[in-house]
């Protein structure tokens, strides 16, 4: 490990607008795993996890919009290769001026936690969840999509399930919280931030998790859940989509009613084990050793090229 003497905040700054100090030394390649690209006379390779910050740039801060712009400009005149998460992405990164050839897709890795049946019972009996419930995870923001969930698990109530919707995560930004209250009146439960161990009970104990956002890179809640044999409900046509690799129900998430109808199909008793059966079988397919050897390989890639020159 070798360290920078200077604050981060500092550092991203001197990276960003005067592209110093350099890293790299006697390396092979330099790889910046965020916006914060370091300057380098050595090949380069960016991880770009989404461009978000293009389409709904009002979701930002002004400076994080500045500061996300200005990597991307730096990654698409420096970067000899482009790691992306999903084709999704991938294909946005070309149409804001990447070449092709320069990206390359590799998928995450999901790691399965081992919950026991004493975990869910003591989650239970801590936050009050006495019925069967349609788990959300994340940030509570604007792309999420959360009103949308809110209005079609009220389509789900009257149509006559005895479920509760669990949302778990951290306030994020605009009026979320405000915005999910109405007739569910105690049958939205919001659990805030949680323990990893408790977020991993969460998945297990869930009957569906659902996740219908407009926009992800990628969608690790997904998969996430899909490691616990979870039945999935997710966007179509998003990178969640992909994520799921064919083994979630898909609905069009700017339609309540298709949401809804999405989570009728998956809380469905004789759906039910095929659903568990297809979300295990993808999580299996997914792999942080073969996302791991997939990166190495485009570090390779890259190194072979050498630096990028205009």
């Amino acid at each position: 490990m070798r360290a920078v003497p200077l604050p981060r905040a500092a550092l991203y700054e001197t990276w960003s607008r005067w592209r110093v100090p350099r890293a790299g030394g006697p390396d092979d390649v330099v790889h910046a795993t965020t916006w914060a690209v370091p300057g380098s006379r050595r090949p380069l390779v960016v991880t770009v996890h989404d461009l978000a910050f293009l389409h709904d740039p009002e979701h930002f801060t002004p400076r994080g919009v500045t500061f996300f712009r200005r990597g991307l400009a730096i990654a698409r005149d420096e970067a000899t290769a482009v790691v992306v998460p999903s084709s999704v992405t991938g294909a946005d990164v070309v149409e804001a001026g990447f070449d092709p050839e320069r990206v390359h897709v590799v998928p995450h890795g999901v790691r399965p936690a081992t919950t026991v049946p004493q975990d869910l019972v003591a989650f239970r009996e801590r936050f009050g969840l006495s019925r069967p419930y349609v788990l959300w995870a994340g940030t509570r923001e604007p792309r999420k999509n959360l009103p949308t969930l809110v209005s079609a698990f009220e389509q789900l109530l009257a149509g006559g399930a005895d479920l509760d919707l669990v949302l778990v995560g951290p306030d994020g930004w605009g009026s979320e919280r405000s915005r999910l209250t109405g007739s569910t009146a105690g049958r939205v439960r919001l659990l805030g931030r949680v323990s990893d161990h408790d977020l991993q009970t969460a998945y297990a104990g869930a009957l569906v998790f659902c996740y219908p956002s407009l926009r992800e890179g990628y969608g690790m809640p997904v998969t996430e859940a899909m490691a616990h044999g979870t039945p999935v409900v997710t966007s179509r046509d998003t990178a969640t989509e992909e994520a799921a690799g064919g083994a979630a129900v898909l609905v069009d998430p700017r339609d309540v009613t298709d949401v809804a109808r999405g989570l009728a199909a998956a809380v469905e008793p004789a759906r039910q084990p095929a659903l568990r059966a297809a979300s295990a079988h993808r999580a299996a397919q997914l792999s942080w050793s073969n996302s791991a050897q997939a990166t190495i390989d485009v570090l390779r890639w890259a190194t072979e090229r050498g630096p990028r020159r205009g």
